[in-house]
């Protein structure tokens, strides 16, 4: 039988690995990465078959459908580098009279949307790219 104090130590021990990991994976990308201010998205609605294009500012949620969308953060590469754009969003589903209910929390990538996918029976959301918000227009410079 484990003791709450080795449970505890287990749950920051993952806790910790989990983290360490994430660093590994991510510091090749975010070293010679971009930062931009936007996140270009595709949104599916599975049941009209509509896709849209989502340009999620950091930090300003977004709706779409039910969903609320906020990207956190968005990187691309350097276009002599292999191409990648990576973004970490937010995505929660807001239904009338409920509170917001957190459905994904995590980075995406654009080069493998299954990877790391929000599953939802009616909406489908991947990252297309990284922008650089102008006002009155949008790059991707």
């Amino acid at each position: 039988m484990l003791s709450l104090k080795s449970t505890r130590m287990n749950g920051r021990r993952r806790r910790f690995m989990a983290t360490l990991l994430a660093g590994i994976i991510l510091s090749p990308l975010a070293a010679n990465a971009e930062q931009r201010t936007v996140a270009v998205l595709q949104g599916l609605d599975k049941v009209t078959a509509r896709i849209s294009e989502i340009s999620a500012e950091l930090g300003v949620p977004v709706s779409f459908g039910t969903l609320e969308i906020t990207a956190r953060a968005c990187h691309k590469k350097p276009p002599e580098e292999p191409p990648e754009s990576t973004a970490f969003l937010e995505i929660r589903e807001k239904q009338r009279g409920e509170p917001a209910k957190l459905l994904f929390s995590g980075w995406m990538f654009a080069s493998t949307p299954g990877l790391s996918a929000l599953e939802h029976p009616v909406y489908d959301v991947w990252v297309l790219d990284c922008a650089i918000w102008q006002e009155n227009s949008e790059s991707n410079g």
